[in-house]
């Protein structure tokens, strides 16, 4: 187990450092648990912190929001600020006056947060997004496939402080109990678990609200209500697809990925990693990760995703297309650990479908054997980074 006082550091901290001589207001959002308070009050220790799940300061900034504010000359950082929204517009009276001055923000639900921060703050704010480690910031190189899939990504979980079988079933309650009674204002909380559960099982699969409605017994309308709350509190992500030509006949419908493949593992009941050996969505929780570690390299540098899938009208298929400055890298995800030629197939075909250049084409996969001087690179997956470096 590791040190539970250790810090894992992180990938955003080279951009938070900078974007604070700019900004007089830094957000991050991200999950529950995604370690956003964590970061800032490593890197920014001087600024005196205030959580907003506290009854007693909630209370106060709700009551004085002015006095709440300037309690101290350099500034704060508010854990939860979307708690108390009218924060934000106090904040905004105060960096025009004293722009000097630094509010170091926090939110877990990124619906009322970006838009109090957009509505309020304009052009004042830096809005990042944190996501659970990568796996590069995890570095936990010993544990093997089932293993890493089962456990996540969570800082909780990498740092030792926690473990899967208990952290996971926290989470979802916390969530259930919480978000999305905040948000939703649901009664049949068991009836949302349903729904999260139809999701995991979609893993990868182009989304079909119609289809989980008609299993969960709601209308598809608020099939798209519920999901938008699963993105809102960054649970899920909906990976869109690629295509130069809005005229060409591709397919127009996102794909479902979860934001962490050990949450994803427990609304699939999947108990634990031996399990994974024989389990049927193996193949899907393992892309699920390959495709968050993609979005991860864009967020944590504070780019926009650009991470997309292709599918045509032929079925033809690329598993992740990421675009940087105008080229693509294309990769195809295999969660087997013996590399077999048709794993190029598609790679190889690429250029023939789009024009777009492409930088680097990889198959990413469980196996120990790689090789990165062919025009179609083979990597095992603890090496992913190697695509941008």
């Amino acid at each position: 187990m590791a040190n539970a006082d250790m810090y894992l550091p992180r990938k955003m901290e080279a951009l938070l450092k900078e974007a604070v001589q700019y900004f007089s207001v830094l957000s991050v959002t991200g999950p529950r648990q995604s370690g956003k308070s964590t970061l800032l009050k490593h890197l920014f220790p001087e600024y005196p912190q205030y959580s907003m799940k506290d009854l007693h300061v909630r209370t106060f900034a709700e009551q004085d929001p002015v006095a709440f504010l300037n309690q101290h000359p350099e500034g704060m950082f508010i854990d939860e600020v979307q708690k108390v929204p009218v924060l934000l517009d106090y904040i905004q009276g105060i960096v025009d006056n004293h722009p000097e001055k630094r509010f170091l923000l926090t939110g877990s639900s990124n619906l009322e947060l970006i838009k109090g921060l957009t509505e309020s703050l304009p052009g004042r704010a830096g809005v990042y997004e944190l996501l659970p480690m990568s796996l590069e910031e995890a570095g936990n190189t010993e544990k093997n496939t089932n293993q890493q899939l089962f456990d996540g990504l969570y800082p909780a979980i990498c740092a030792g402080k926690n473990v899967a079988h208990l952290f996971y079933p926290s989470y979802v309650k916390t969530y259930l109990e919480k978000d999305v009674r905040d948000l939703l204002k649901i009664r049949d909380q068991m009836q949302f678990l349903k729904f999260m559960k139809l999701c995991a099982a979609r893993i990868g699969s182009l989304f079909n609200a119609t289809e989980i409605g008609a299993e969960v017994g709601v209308d598809g309308k608020t099939i798209n209500h519920w999901l938008s709350v699963l993105q809102a509190s960054y649970l899920i992500t909906l990976l869109p697809p690629y295509y130069e030509n809005i005229s060409k006949r591709l397919v127009k419908t996102p794909k479902l990925y979860f934001n962490d493949p050990g949450l994803a593992c427990y609304l699939l009941d999947i108990e634990s990693p031996r399990q994974l050996e024989y389990d049927k969505m193996r193949g899907a929780i393992f892309e699920n990760m390959i495709v968050m570690e993609c979005l991860k390299h864009r967020t944590n540098r504070g780019k926009e995703g650009n991470v997309f899938f292709y599918r045509d009208s032929n079925q033809n298929e690329v598993d992740i297309l990421i675009k940087e400055e105008g080229q693509l890298y294309a990769i195809e995800v295999k969660s087997a650990m013996t590399y077999m030629p048709s794993f190029d197939d598609t790679l190889r075909k690429l250029p023939e479908w789009i024009k777009t250049p492409i930088a680097h084409r990889a198959v990413v996969y469980t196996g120990d054997f790689e090789n990165v001087t062919r025009d179609v690179a083979l990597l095992n997956y603890k090496h992913l980074p190697w695509l941008w470096k």
